[in-house]
């Protein structure tokens, strides 16, 4: 990791503050205007950071959040795994995320129905187990209707990139990500809803000239599906690049005799600033978090057990799968193209 100061100002800013403006970053990280559009520049050319549309999915048809998770059999390379299940099973429209090592992998998806991935897991298995990739169990599988769940962090790597940039900011705000808001939206709308989530980089000009739309009504309908709850837009940092090794990947099912309270948001303690992803219902929650050392990963699992078992959350210890990022293969980058297309038809 090679950034100066002012870069690493810059990007923790664009990552924290993914729509701001060059003018907005510069009061924000207290440099220029001029040096933070060559930071951007520069930033975004060497793939320090990308920028993903997530569509507001449980407001236009959506009712489902779902992760997969398996442990595979080592002695099938993962080359030849891929080879398969790109085909048959990361092709689905509902899969948006998936991430694979030798031994194991998880993946997120969206779904409008408990049937259509109830389909796709029993085709996973399906597959899995004819080839012989599983180890010994089923794939698990974790569903969280948006109704009765909260997604605290969904690839929020503001956190992490504040503590390893040493960056003096103490919002700790913790939202749920995916609140529910029906839309209803026009032809034009579900137009350029999808094209924006397709092409997140494209401004109002190139829009204007793909869609046949002006750029007045281009920049208003952009507002409006910014501020109103159809679409977000986030910075995805390279990891790699900024020194982080190891990610893991936890399942937790609480204690049905005393879960956090979920209606006081009790599960919200054991975020924390490593923290990148975090979806809980009453009784099961799937945690994200991305470390630069095994030292770090230890230390925010300690804390992590710690805090679940001092409020006797917790009647057995978590699943946790540690993935070392060298050996990690990304299958499907957040592409919400596909499932966005098929529920609003564009």
């Amino acid at each position: 990791m090679s950034l100066t100061e002012y870069e690493k100002k810059v990007l923790y800013s664009i990552i924290k503050y993914p729509t701001a403006n060059d003018r907005e970053i510069a009061e924000k990280a207290e440099v220029k205007q001029s040096t933070v559009a060559a930071i951007r520049k520069r930033l975004r050319k060497e793939g320090y950071f990308t920028t993903v549309a997530i569509p507001m999915l449980q407001n236009v048809g959506a009712e489902l959040l779902v992760f997969t998770h398996a442990s595979f059999n080592p002695v099938i390379p993962l080359s030849k795994r891929l080879e398969i299940t790109e085909k048959k099973i990361e092709a689905f429209e509902e899969i948006v995320f998936s991430l694979g090592e030798e031994d194991k992998g998880f993946s997120i998806g969206f779904s409008k129905n408990y049937t259509d991935i109830a389909r796709i897991n029993d085709i996973r298995t399906k597959t899995f187990g004819k080839l012989g990739l599983l180890e010994k169990e089923y794939p698990d599988i974790a569903v969280f209707p948006f109704k009765i769940s909260k997604t605290y962090r969904f690839f929020d790597f503001s956190h992490p990139l504040r503590e390893t940039f040493g960056i003096d900011d103490n919002d700790n705000r913790i939202d749920n990500f995916f609140k529910i808001d029906k839309k209803n939206l026009s032809k034009n709308e579900k137009k350029l809803l999808c094209s924006i989530v397709k092409n997140p980089e494209l401004n109002s000009k190139q829009l204007s000239s793909m869609l046949g739309l002006t750029r007045h009504t281009i920049g208003r309908l952009k507002r409006k599906f910014l501020n109103e709850g159809y679409l977000k837009i986030i910075n995805i940092p390279d990891f790699k690049k900024l020194g982080f090794c190891l990610l893991a990947f936890y399942h937790i099912l609480f204690d049905p005799h005393n879960p956090p309270n979920f209606e006081k948001d009790g599960i919200k303690e054991i975020i924390n600033d490593e923290t990148i992803l975090m979806a809980a219902r009453e009784f099961e929650s799937i945690l994200i978090s991305v470390h630069s050392s095994y030292e770090a990963y230890k230390s925010s699992n300690t804390i992590i057990l710690q805090k679940l078992k001092e409020n006797g959350w917790i009647a057995k210890n978590p699943l946790v799968k540690i993935y070392s990022l060298n050996k990690t293969v990304i299958i499907k980058n957040l592409n919400f193209y596909p499932i966005v297309n098929k529920l609003l038809f564009c």
